[in-house]
């Protein structure tokens, strides 16, 4: 089962990825194909640790859809040496075509369109930790990053309202997503998640004030809410305001949950209680 866009998957394999992350860890066989574009330090080190708590052995591929060679050739010669691919890799649509072109799950570890696993794990802290999906009102701020596209697919799916502050020049059309400018903030809210600006909004802002960094005052204005900023965070941009100093801040150790997050996605990766996914 592949983890490309949680646009993809539906609410009982969301749920079912959850219901593993709190089960016994069992010890799996075989190995994962492991190749991983740019930095991710924390992406990185949970997704290895994953691994070695899961007994899965890995091997890293360097660059393995940067390559001419065609994704069905790819898949064909490698799948018969592995059980699982996690990949890292920016162009979504050769990771997309890769997926369709294997015999074995792939796991999307961040794409230039999405970061499923990343919302997963902010989305489970936010329904375990803050207050269930459904009732909690989850603000994003500024404009569309990887991060956010995968929480509107995530929205799309499970049917809840997101709330989205940006300058108008950036607002979209997209079911269960409300676009506000910061001058027109919606109220209470019970969490704020923020990303970096993207290069491309950097580009298609006209002036400096199109990209409005998250202040004290607004927070005040939305309530006080937990802040949820996804790593690496800059401060003077998205952020005007130090998490650390922010008495809401969710704290680094929330990051500590990518890991059983991540060993659950690997576990329904590889079918782990499949009957029970309704499809």
């Amino acid at each position: 089962m592949h983890l490309i866009q949680l646009g993809d998957l539906l609410p009982a394999d969301l749920r079912h990825i959850w219901s593993l992350i709190d089960t016994p860890v069992p010890r799996l066989a075989g190995t994962v194909a492991w190749s991983f574009e740019g930095n991710g330090i924390r992406t990185r080190t949970t997704f290895i640790e994953a691994f070695r708590r899961l007994g899965l052995a890995f091997t890293e591929l360097p660059h393995l859809l940067k390559t001419s060679e065609r994704v069905e050739d790819l898949a064909g010669y490698l799948d018969p040496f592995y059980q699982l691919y996690v990949v890292r890799e920016s162009d979504h649509a050769r990771l997309s075509a890769f997926a369709a072109a294997t015999t074995r799950p792939v796991v999307n570890a961040m794409s230039a369109q999405g970061h499923p696993c990343e919302v997963l794990t902010d989305a489970w802290h936010i329904e375990t930790r803050i207050q269930p999906l459904g009732k909690a009102r989850v603000c994003l701020w500024g404009p569309s990053t990887n991060v956010f596209r995968s929480w509107h697919e995530l929205a799309q799916v499970l049917g809840f309202e997101l709330v989205q502050v940006c300058h108008r020049r950036f607002h979209e059309v997209l079911p269960h997503v409300v676009f506000v400018e910061p001058s027109a903030l919606p109220g209470p809210v019970d969490v704020v998640v923020t990303d970096s600006w993207p290069a491309s909004a950097q580009a298609d802002a006209t002036t400096q004030a199109d990209l409005v960094p998250l202040t004290e005052e607004h927070l005040a204005a939305l309530g006080q809410p937990a802040l949820l900023p996804t790593p690496p965070f800059s401060l003077g941009r998205e952020l005007a305001v130090d998490p650390v100093a922010y008495p809401g801040f969710v704290g680094h150790a929330q990051k500590a949950l990518l890991l059983p997050v991540q060993m659950a996605i690997i576990r329904w990766a590889l079918g782990e209680g499949e009957r029970h996914v309704d499809r």
